[in-house]
């Protein structure tokens, strides 16, 4: 007989996980209608912030991406830091129901959350997972990169087998075996408890656009294909195989494999505004980011408003609150005239510092009355004639896209549109 303890652990296991489609475990508590339920834009009415997603868009990014890899490319979006701030549960659940299979994380905790909340298909880590995590992805069928031979050898320690991609550093240097050591890399598909199911490599400048850049990507690329080709003549079966990120799509849909990471631009927007206006000028921005006017003040000339006494009314000025900061993602960078946000579909300027948990913008140009408590600001999106980007905002703020995203605060509500949409996507969702 089993040891109490044992049966009890058991019978938990039974419960928490049980098969569904791609084969992968999940837990028992998933039920597709509640997966699929969404908030529509009416939902954001009495939040202080938030964050609106278009599922069109997304839907339209999918379907961009999908015409410009071949046919036998399948996408992997990349959904770590949150979806790039956008919510990883949320985007996971609409790109399930546009049929996409598979996706990459940064942590066994962002796959784990994935999987607790009924998402379906693989899950790829893309970054070191401790040992004392190990049969975390066993359980949540999660899996693991190989990021050099010396962690291949802890992983095959573990108890039970674990499904794995493997890394090769073709030049970035930053994870994966490198590439010259083929004897290693022929070593770790001989390990027992690794399941290799895939090999991958990452190209470090495949936004460059000189000829040196290109010239570093085709040679990554061309050193990925002959590590593949050896690897096989040997006789290892090297399962799904990948290199491109979104850059590498729109600049090197040749060296498609099985897999596209598909990260940021997913979202609808390169890392800075030219090559967004440019080489990702197809692409639809996926959310809007607003908040709301809390209060209107009038300033006489003279006076001064926020910490430090940083803005200062030069003449009799109107400056209005909204109820969003720094803890919100709204870089705090952006105080004292750097950057702007959307009121009645006018730019206006913020002024003084921007606060952890409010802003402060002038609004002196607006009409008198025009703006009142309760109005709803746009940080980043479109208002009237208006629109201000993500990109935009990285710029002001002197940084990349990826960076403003990924920062967006978990306080930022989430809510998506329940439009029906075309389902228009390569491979649509079957029926579960």
């Amino acid at each position: 007989m089993l040891k109490q303890k044992e049966q009890k652990q058991i019978e938990k296991d039974t419960i928490q996980r049980k098969e569904l489609r791609y084969g992968y475990l999940i837990p028992s508590d998933w039920n597709y209608e509640k997966m699929n339920q969404t908030k529509s834009k009416s939902e954001s009415a009495g939040h202080r912030a938030w964050l609106e997603i278009d599922r069109k868009a997304l839907e339209h990014n999918v379907c961009l991406f999908q015409r410009l890899l071949p046919d036998t490319c399948q996408l992997m979006p990349a959904v770590k830091a949150q979806a790039y701030g956008l919510g990883a549960v949320l985007i996971a659940k609409e790109l399930n129901r546009l049929g996409i299979q598979a996706f990459c994380v940064a942590s066994a905790e962002e796959g784990m959350e994935l999987r607790k909340n009924g998402i379906a298909g693989e899950i790829l880590i893309l970054g070191y997972t401790a040992p004392e995590q190990f049969a975390l992805l066993h359980t949540y069928q999660l899996t693991q990169t190989v990021v050099d031979f010396s962690y291949a050898k802890q992983l095959n320690q573990s108890e039970k087998p674990l499904h794995v991609h493997i890394a090769v550093d073709t030049g970035m240097h930053r994870i994966g075996e490198r590439s010259e050591h083929f004897e290693e890399l022929c070593a770790m598909f001989q390990m027992k408890q690794l399941v290799v199911d895939g090999i991958f490599s990452h190209l470090c400048v495949s936004d460059g656009q000189n000829a040196s850049d290109q010239a570093y990507t085709r040679a990554q690329a061309e050193c990925f294909q002959q590590i593949v080709q050896h690897l096989e003549e040997k006789g290892y079966a090297c399962g799904k195989k990948h290199l491109l990120a979104s850059y590498g799509i729109f600049s090197y849909p040749e060296y498609a494999w099985d897999y596209a990471r598909v990260g940021v631009a997913l979202y609808g927007t390169l890392s800075n505004d030219a090559d967004t206006k440019t080489i990702g000028k197809e692409l639809l921005p996926v959310f809007s980011m607003k908040a709301r006017v809390a209060s209107v003040r009038n300033l006489k000339t003279g006076e001064t408003a926020g910490y430090g006494r940083q803005f200062v009314a030069e003449k009799q000025s109107r400056i209005a609150v909204i109820t969003i900061g720094y803890a919100d993602g709204l870089p705090r960078c952006l105080s004292n005239g750097v950057g702007q946000v959307l009121v009645q579909g006018k730019k206006v300027p913020i002024v003084g510092r921007i606060c952890m948990d409010q802003a402060l913008v002038d609004i002196s140009e607006l009409e008198e009355d025009a703006v009142k408590t309760g109005d709803v600001v746009t940080l980043i999106g479109t208002d009237g004639n208006e629109t201000l980007t993500a990109a935009d905002m990285a710029e002001a703020a002197g940084t990349i896209t990826n960076e403003i995203l990924s920062q967006l605060g978990s306080r930022l509500e989430r809510f998506i549109s329940v439009e029906k949409t075309p389902t228009s996507v390569r491979t649509p969702l079957k029926k579960w």
